[in-house]
C-alpha cells in the first residue's frame, strides 16, 4: 500500500510515484497438484509420509509380517503408487502383526521403526518395536535389521509400540506407547545412544490417559509424534480406544527443559483433532507431520474411518490436510475434511501426477509389452523397445492383501501366470481377471529404483528369457536368480 502525501500540482503527484521506492509483495505460494482423500484406501492405518529429494514415501501398518512403501512426484499420485514391499521377515519371535512403521533419517540414513509379535500368538500383548538401517540415502531400503527396543520397566514383558524419534538438545530420545510399572497404556520415553540403540532400559512416563476424552471404550495414550516451530517441541498423541469413533489426538508441550521428567510436559486440556460427524469421518487419529515441497506449509497425515463402526482394522485410510499456527504459537490442526472432495496439493509441487506405469528391465531397458496391443485372453506378454504406447503402460493396483495386480492400460486385462504353473518357464501372458492368485504380485524392492515382480501363486519372478535384450523377447516366470534380467524399474507415466 503506498502512502500519498498531499501535492497540490498533478506533475509533482507523478514525479512523487516515478521517484518513490515500491517494495514487492511476496506472491503466494501456488498449490500443488490437486488431491482427493483418502490417499491410501487400503491399509491405511497408521500412516507415516515423508518428503524428500522430489517424492513423497507413504508407510503403513499391515498387519502381516511386510511392510510396503508407496513413493509419488505428488500427493496425489500415491492412491494409485504401487505398494512396493520394503522388508519382510521370517525369523521366529518377531515375524507378525507389522504396526505403525516410520522412517526417519538420522546421521545420513534412513532407520524404519515399527512395532511386530511372534507368529502364533494371539494379539496383542507380544508387541515389541523395532529397527531397520537403510543401506544409503534411499527412503526404501534396502534395509537391514538393527536391534529390538523395550524397556526392562515395560509390562507385560517389555511390551512397546508406536515408537517414534524426539530430539532435543543434540540427543535423541526414542517415545512410544507402553505401560511402565503398571501403569495403563501411557506415553513412555527414554534415551538413545545412536538411532538404534536406547542408553537405558528404564521408561519414564509422560503421559497417562488421566481426562475424560483420553478413556473413551480403554484409557489409552499411544502414537506420540514430535513436532517442532518456532523453537518450541509439541508431541501430538492418540487417545481412547481406536475401537471407537471418539479416537483422537491430544498434544503435549515440552515446557520444561529434561524431555525424560513428566514435569517437563504440559498437556492441552482439550483434544487437537476429532471426529466431525457432518463430514462422515470418524477415529481420526495416529498422525504423523510433513512439510510441502517449497518448505512454506505445515500438513498433516492421519487415518480416519468413514464409519462411526469402523474400528481398528483395516478400514482405516491414510487421509491428509494442511494445518496452521495459532498467534500464540500452538498448531491448529483444523477439522477432519470430508472423504471425495478435491483439495490443493502442497505448495511447489511441479511433477504431473502419474496414473499408470511402465516397467523398464534393468538389463536391456526394454518395456513390459502386450503383443501388438491385443486385447485377446492369452495374447503374450514379452520386453518391446519403450513407446510409450497404452500397451507398455500398467496400472498397478492394490488389492489390499499386500499384493496387486498388472492392468494393461490399452486393453483392461491383466497379468497372468499361463495355467497357474507353479516352473520354470511358464509363460506371462495377459488374460480377463479372475481374482485368483496366480493374477496377483508382489513387487519387492531390490534398490536403486528397481523391483522384482514375484507371482503370489509360484513365489517365482518375471524373467526376460535368456537374458534376451532383443525386441520381443518372451517375459516368463523363473526361480529368482538375483540378476539384472529379473529387475523392473517402475516408471511413473500418465494413463
Amino acid at each position: 500500500m503506498f502512502r500519498i502525501r498531499h501535492w497540490f500540482a498533478l506533475g509533482a503527484v507523478l514525479l512523487a510515484l516515478l521517484v518513490s521506492p515500491v517494495t514487492a509483495q511476496p506472491a503466494a505460494a501456488a498449490a500443488g497438484q490437486p488431491y482427493t482423500n483418502p490417499v491410501k484406501a487400503q491399509k491405511g492405518a497408521d500412516p507415516w509420509l515423508e518428503y524428500y529429494n522430489g517424492n513423497y514415501y507413504l508407510v503403513t501398518t499391515s498387519f502381516t509380517n511386510e511392510l510396503t512403501m508407496r513413493k509419488s512426484p505428488t500427493l496425489a499420485g500415491l492412491a494409485t503408487a504401487p505398494s512396493v514391499q520394503v522388508w519382510s521377515d521370517t525369523t521366529a519371535g518377531r515375524n507378525a502383526n507389522f504396526w505403525a512403521p516410520e522412517i526417519h533419517f538420522l546421521n545420513g540414513k534412513w532407520y524404519l521403526y515399527y512395532s511386530a509379535a511372534p507368529s502364533g500368538v494371539a494379539c496383542c500383548d507380544s508387541q515389541r518395536t523395532h529397527v531397520l538401517e537403510s543401506a544409503g540415502t534411499d527412503p526404501m531400503g534396502p534395509y537391514t535389521y538393527k536391534n529390538t527396543l523395550t524397556g526392562s520397566n515395560l509390562n507385560p514383558g517389555g511390551w512397546l509400540i508406536d515408537a517414534s524419534v524426539l530430539e532435543h538438545g543434540g540427543s535423541l530420545y526414542l517415545v512410544g506407547s507402553g505401560s511402565a510399572n503398571g501403569s495403563a497404556q501411557s506415553l513412555v520415553i527414554a534415551p538413545m545412544s545412536n538411532p538404534y540403540t536406547l542408553s537405558s532400559s528404564t521408561f519414564t512416563v509422560i503421559s497417562s490417559p488421566t481426562l475424560s476424552w483420553e478413556t473413551s471404550g480403554a484409557p489409552v495414550n499411544e502414537g506420540p509424534e514430535p513436532l517442532y516451530h518456532g523453537g518450541r517441541t509439541f508431541l501430538t498423541f492418540s487417545a481412547s480406544y481406536c475401537q471407537t469413533a471418539d479416537y483422537k489426538l491430544g498434544q503435549l508441550e515440552l515446557t520444561g527443559s529434561n524431555p525424560l521428567s513428566a514435569a517437563s510436559w504440559t498437556k492441552k486440556q482439550t483434544p487437537v483433532f476429532q471426529r466431525n460427524d457432518a463430514a462422515g469421518v470418524y477415529g481420526p487419529g495416529h498422525n504423523g507431520f510433513f512439510t510441502s515441497p517449497d518448505g512454506t506449509e505445515n500438513w498433516l497425515v492421519y487415518h480416519a474411518n468413514s464409519s462411526a463402526s469402523g474400528g481398528c482394522g483395516n478400514g482405516r485410510t491414510t487421509r491428509a490436510q494442511k494445518f496452521t499456527w495459532n498467534a500464540d504459537g500452538t498448531p491448529n490442526f483444523g477439522t477432519p475434511a470430508a472423504t471425495g472432495t478435491t483439495l490443493p496439493g502442497p505448495a511447489g509441487e511441479t511433477a504431473t501426477t502419474p496414473t499408470a506405469y511402465t516397467l523398464v528391465n534393468r538389463n536391456s531397458g526394454k518395456c513390459l509389452d502386450v503383443a501388438g496391443g491385443n486385447t485377446a485372453d492369452g495374447t503374450n506378454i514379452f520386453q518391446w523397445t519403450c513407446s510409450g504406447g497404452a500397451n507398455q503402460k500398467w496400472r498397478i493396483e492394490d488389492l489390499g492383501n499386500d499384493t496387486s495386480r498388472l492392468v494393461n492400460v490399452a486393453t483392461g486385462k491383466v497379468a497372468d501366470t499361463a495355467d497357474c504353473s507353479t516352473a520354470d518357464g511358464a509363460d506371462i501372458r495377459q488374460w480377463s481377471w479372475l481374482n485368483n492368485n496366480c493374477q496377483q504380485f508382489r513387487l519387492i524392492y531390490t534398490g536403486g529404483d528397481y523391483v522384482r515382480i514375484v507371482n503370489a501363486a509360484s513365489g517365482k519372478v518375471a524373467d526376460v528369457a535368456d537374458c534376451s535384450t532383443a525386441d520381443g523377447a518372451d517375459v516368463r516366470q523363473w526361480t529368482w536368480l538375483n540378476n539384472n534380467c529379473q529387475q523392473w524399474r517402475l516408471q511413473p507415466t500418465t494413463a
